[in-house]
């Protein structure tokens, strides 16, 4: 076959040739003159028939490719492309293939880790069939399957979160975004069900994502992956695997800013999607996040929190505060061996972050405790003369002093930064007004250096902002109260509850 751009892969377990018997133009024939464009993009409008582009073809050709006795070859399938390249598009136009072209009676899924996830897939299927006329009049849409009555074949929508179900038997299954996979259940689940068929095809479709799971093991899609890799180098054999990875040349270690980089990873580039959303997107997106989604690498789990020189940007150490301005204080503590901070916001158009305190254990002194009554008088003093809104704190082991505070009428407010999905929402907020440069600070170095010091973490639950390892001895604390503040703040400015009146106005 002629040699299509953006093919081959950098990982391929099988490269068909014109020898190759395989089931490949059926299912391009059925979609290109079937299928059609649900949402208007840079590849096509809305209602338009999509065409697959060669590199999709050759995919498509080496996915459904047949054994020596006229069965598909591959059971397993893991396809790597990273965002904006048509995976949902031809997700759903083979999940179609096979409903309408496949045997009778035949079960094919759309699963996913969460149920939103699932519908992307099945929701194209579904938009699919409403913009043709024919596969329209020959089909019976439901909010949760589709029925071809003529064959009695069904295609259905499934979620990890909603519970593996155990009796199915798939024929063909469209498994999303497979990195998010929390664990093994659904995708043995899948596999085991399909074990009665004669020739049943799991297709995980997914981009990279992080090493390790939540667990501190290898995910599912990493172990596939691994798995697919070791096949495709010959390895190991298991001809009823099919891997296609699109990843740089270079692999995790490529320079993710490089347009060639983009173009190895991405072989829809200035197609199905354009150069210029890569370079805006380039700065305003985390390191990690940018290399899983755009260039399909894996990720350790954490890399540096903010892009270089961000933070600097947003230095004013010369600004004036204006006493009237109310202020939002957050607080992070702890016993011993850490540290204990407290920052404050102005709370206005431009907030300004700066420092109200900082305890931390001197590296020469074992036997050091945080002094709880100073870091409690600070607090006190510092809402005493000035017009402070609320004091945000984790309470892990802090809740005497919460208690003490908030009965002298300081306005205390519990913010545990401790909840995953509540960090995960001040971070998109926080890595957002950096960039966005919606705030100032005062430039205090020790701000400076626990910001620094600040890793993300990027798994299935997203993007938080952690230490390098619990061993480690970098602090963090003021990075991750100035985290939790902006939210605060941003909660205040967006019209937040009528708060009540600053401590310092009470008397």
């Amino acid at each position: 076959m002629a040699k299509a751009q953006g093919w081959p892969p950098k990982w391929l377990t099988l490269n068909t040739t014109s020898k190759t018997k395989t089931r490949g133009s059926e299912a391009i024939e059925f979609i290109n003159s079937y299928c059609r464009v649900t949402k208007a993009s840079v590849g096509g409008s809305a209602g338009e028939l999509i065409y697959l582009r060669p590199w999709q073809e050759q995919l498509v050709n080496a996915l459904l490719a047949e054994d020596k006795n006229h069965k598909l070859r591959h059971r397993a399938a893991l396809i790597g492309l990273p965002r904006k390249q048509g995976k949902s598009a031809l997700g759903a136009g083979l999940g179609l293939w096979s409903l309408f072209c496949g045997e009778a009676g035949g079960e094919v899924y759309s699963c996913a880790g969460t149920r939103d996830q699932a519908r992307i897939v099945f929701g194209t299927a579904k938009r699919m069939i409403e913009l043709d006329e024919e596969l329209s009049s020959i089909s019976k849409v439901y909010r949760d399957a589709i029925e071809f009555p003529e064959t009695g074949s069904v295609y259905r929508v499934l979620s990890r979160e909603a519970g593996a179900s155990e009796g199915l038997s798939p024929t063909f299954v469209v498994f999303d975004e497979v990195h998010v996979q929390p664990d093994d259940e659904m995708w043995n689940v899948m596999t085991l069900g399909a074990g009665a068929r004669n020739e049943p095809l799991l297709l995980g479709i997914t981009t990279a994502g992080s090493r390790v799971d939540n667990r501190g093991q290898d995910s599912l899609c990493y172990r596939l992956y691994q798995h697919g890799k070791k096949v495709a180098s010959k390895e190991i054999e298991d001809p009823t695997f099919f891997f296609s990875w699109w990843e740089p040349k270079e692999g995790s270690d490529a320079d993710h800013r490089d347009p060639k980089i983009w173009a190895e990873s991405n072989p829809g580039l200035g197609d199905l999607n354009s150069i210029e959303d890569f370079e805006s997107t380039l700065i305003r997106t985390p390191e990690a996040e940018f290399r899983t989604k755009r260039t399909n690498v894996w990720v350790t789990g954490t890399t540096a929190a903010l892009p270089y020189g961000a933070w600097e940007h947003l230095t004013d150490s010369d600004r004036h505060m204006d006493p009237d301005v109310p202020l939002v204080l957050m607080a992070d503590g702890s016993w011993s061996g850490d540290s204990t901070a407290i920052i404050g916001y102005t709370v206005e158009e431009t907030p300004h972050l700066f420092v109200v305190g900082l305890w931390e254990k001197p590296e020469d002194n074992n036997e050091w405790r945080v002094p709880i009554t100073d870091v409690e008088q600070r607090i006190r003093d510092f809402c005493r003369s000035n017009p402070v809104l609320e004091v945000g704190m984790d309470p892990y082991r802090w809740q005497r002093s919460m208690a003490v505070l908030e009965e002298e009428g300081i306005p205390m407010l519990e913010f545990p930064m401790g909840s995953v999905s509540r960090m995960v929402t001040a971070w998109k907020t926080f890595y957002d007004s950096v960039l966005d440069k919606k705030f100032t600070h005062s430039g205090d170095p020790q701000l400076a250096r626990h910001v620094e010091n600040m890793v993300l973490k990027v798994d299935a639950k997203g993007a938080r902002p952690t230490k390098e390892s619990r061993l480690s001895n970098r602090k963090i604390d003021l990075g991750i109260c100035a985290v939790a503040g902006m939210d605060r703040v941003l909660w205040h400015l967006d019209g937040g509850n009528k708060a009540p009146a600053p401590f310092a106005l009470l008397a």
